[in-house]
């Protein structure tokens, strides 16, 4: 769909997001629930394209928000029944959170006491750190040195075990299931004592369930054992497994700079629009291009046909996404279109250096653009 898409009625830069992409995702997440009645939100973190989320709601059973401001997006979605609140820690605008939200997972047992007059209607959780987690690179390990997510150990939940509900961990990113099950062990050896004191259990986010090699199988056997064993509902909260592959950065070369080795600047940024290609790292998929070398290693390679290195509109010298050789000649406003880019980019793109905001695109499952959002000054000028 990618490839044999029209892009030129698309403005430039855009996120566009693909509906019927989308729903491929989620019809694998609803087989999940069919095949083990979980419950699964969609963590708003990750993936927050607001022209997509009455299509969210035909599947999952709604969201996981990190703050306020997440809880009344997703108020707007659901019903206060379906939203689950986590945070590090909450601050004045906590009443206003309980409010909006159905549960509320603490991250401590100080905040959970802090705050317990103001939950009367919520159901309450425990965020818990099982020591053992997997993730790509460190800045993402949730049980990390030092990490300051969730408590230890039973020890430290006893004198208000009686006032949850509910138990979490989160301790994957882009894992499959069989690190899952590594987790749960040592999940279950901290915790044994309050599982069977609860109603519930929320298995976080990172689960690639989306993507292609995901051994679902294994997931749904180990959900169902683990109600089974000690009768709980199983929550699991995605992010990046519902908008993976759903979509694609649009953007046009502005400028090409003729070099030992061209260079070719495009209407948009890494550092600024793709986030994650400079902090996760890894080097984004480019459509009718492949990849020569990444960005940290550009000065290594040998000069190839069409080969041009690819830089952001941006005062930041590192602003590069790499170096990509084209099936043909890079001219100024040619479209270049970089793959996967719906999940973790529109809710971390910035406005560094006034560079614009790139438009939110939905196409349809029939291939017509539904829904286009442009954004401009006012919207720059209100973020500074």
């Amino acid at each position: 769909m990618f490839a044999n898409f029209d892009y030129k009625n698309i403005p430039s830069p855009s996120y566009v997001c693909f509906e019927k992409n989308l729903r491929q995702n989620l019809e694998i997440l609803q087989y999940v629930k069919n095949q083990t009645d979980a419950k699964i939100l969609l963590a708003l973190k990750g993936f927050a394209l607001t022209s997509t989320l009455d299509i969210v709601m035909q599947y999952l059973d709604g969201f996981t928000c990190s703050g306020l401001w997440e809880a009344q997006l997703a108020s707007q979605y659901t019903s206060k029944d379906n939203i689950h609140t986590y945070s590090p820690a909450f601050g004045d605008d906590f009443g206003k959170i309980a409010d909006i939200s159905s549960h509320i997972v603490f991250n401590s047992a100080n905040m959970l006491k802090k705050h317990i007059s103001s939950c009367k209607a919520n159901k309450l959780a425990i965020r818990c750190n099982p020591g053992k987690s997997y993730a790509p690179v460190e800045l993402y390990n949730p049980c990390g040195k030092h990490s300051r997510f969730g408590v230890r150990s039973v020890e430290e939940i006893e004198d208000v075990l009686e006032h949850l509900d509910g138990l979490c961990f989160h301790a994957l990113c882009e894992e499959g299931s069989e690190s899952l099950e590594v987790v749960l062990e040592h999940f279950e050896k901290r915790f044994e004592k309050a599982i069977k004191r609860v109603k519930w259990v929320n298995f976080g986010g990172g689960h690639h369930i989306t993507k292609k090699g995901y051994n679902i199988p294994k997931l749904i056997k180990l959900i169902n054992d683990f109600k089974s064993k000690y009768d709980v509902d199983v929550y699991l909260e995605p992010g990046e497994a519902v908008g993976i592959d759903t979509g694609v950065l649009l953007c046009s070369v502005l400028d090409i700079i003729k070099g030992e080795k061209n260079i070719a600047i495009l209407d948009t940024s890494a550092e600024a629009h793709m986030p994650d290609t400079i902090i996760m790292p890894y080097t984004s998929e480019v459509l009718n291009a492949k990849i020569i070398s990444t960005r940290y290693d550009i000065d290594k390679t040998n000069p190839v046909l069409n080969a041009y290195i690819l830089a952001g509109n941006t005062c930041l010298s590192g602003d590069v996404m790499g170096y990509y050789g084209f099936d043909k000649e890079l001219k100024i406003g040619d479209k270049v279109v970089f793959l996967d880019q719906i999940h973790y980019s529109i809710v971390k793109n910035t406005t560094f250096n006034g560079i614009k905001l790139p438009s939110l695109v939905l196409v349809g499952e029939d291939g017509n653009i539904k829904n286009i959002k442009q954004f401009n000054f006012t919207d720059f000028a209100r973020r500074n």
